[in-house]
């Protein structure tokens, strides 16, 4: 039986765990940071069987060597992407094959927040980084809108029950931004709601469901009239095609301060 755990760092960040069938090893996902790794293995009694990155940010890697120090494992990760201590570079149609957990993962490129992201997607699970958070996308560092939009589109087309782990507890502050976008949106007041109360309890928003964030998520839903029309009237013109939409609503995300 699969099993997903967490360790918090910094701020507001996420490090996943993954258990499988055998229930002392886990893949340890974008560990930014050992401290907290090193601790949730002490304290549960886990091995890491592998590391899995999906980009290059600090946040997401700097504490690969660090764990590295103390157990000799696999590192994969992006291979348009330098991550030194990656020994596994992958890109998509590629395959993360762990035995270790009786999982394997098929690897997506999903190029916008960074030049080379990759996500990892199996077992009903996604492993997606910073390329997509509940009711939110990643910002546009290093891509372009039409990298990002059509990233998001291999997120969409998942299984509507694909289990969806990002890097960051976003969750009420990007639902915040999409009730702006889709004040009507009865599926934001109710999500809005659920995750305000899990907050309090100092509980996480996470995992998602892909089914979920077609319904609460703006960057999803760049298709949808009642996004362009809040996306044209914030640009007082017609926006034709989906990536602009797409892009409108990226940029008014990057200025809102609600």
């Amino acid at each position: 039986m699969t099993d997903v755990l967490h360790a918090c760092a910094f701020e507001d960040n996420y490090i996943w765990l993954i258990r499988g069938k055998f229930p002392d090893r886990v893949a340890i996902v974008d560990p930014g940071d050992a401290g907290p790794v090193l601790a949730a293995l002490e304290k549960q009694r886990l091995k890491p069987a592998a590391i899995l990155c999906t980009h290059h940010h600090g946040d997401h890697v700097g504490g690969v060597e660090d764990i590295l120090k103390h157990y000799t494992v696999p590192v994969y990760g992006p291979a348009r992407e330098r991550i030194p201590a990656v020994t596994h570079r992958l890109k998509e149609g590629d395959r993360v094959d762990l035995p270790e957990l009786g999982l394997g993962f098929d690897v997506i490129d999903v190029p916008g927040h960074t030049a080379g992201h990759i996500a990892y997607h199996g077992a009903g699970m996604l492993f997606c980084g910073d390329t997509m958070f509940s009711a939110g996308c990643g910002r546009l560092f290093e891509g372009t809108a039409e990298q990002m939009l059509a990233s998001l589109s291999k997120f969409s087309a998942l299984p509507e029950a694909t289990k969806m782990y990002c890097g960051h507890e976003y969750t009420e502050a990007n639902l915040r931004f999409a009730l702006t976008v889709e004040p009507d949106n009865a599926d934001m007041r109710a999500h809005r709601d659920w995750a305000r109360v899990q907050r309090a309890r100092h509980l996480p928003t996470l995992p998602s469901t892909i089914g979920l964030e077609r319904r609460i998520n703006p960057f999803l839903r760049s298709g949808q009239a009642t996004v362009r029309a809040a996306a044209e009237k914030q640009t007082g013109r017609t926006l034709d095609a989906a990536v602009d939409v797409f892009a409108t609503v990226r940029r008014w995300k990057d200025s809102f301060r609600g």
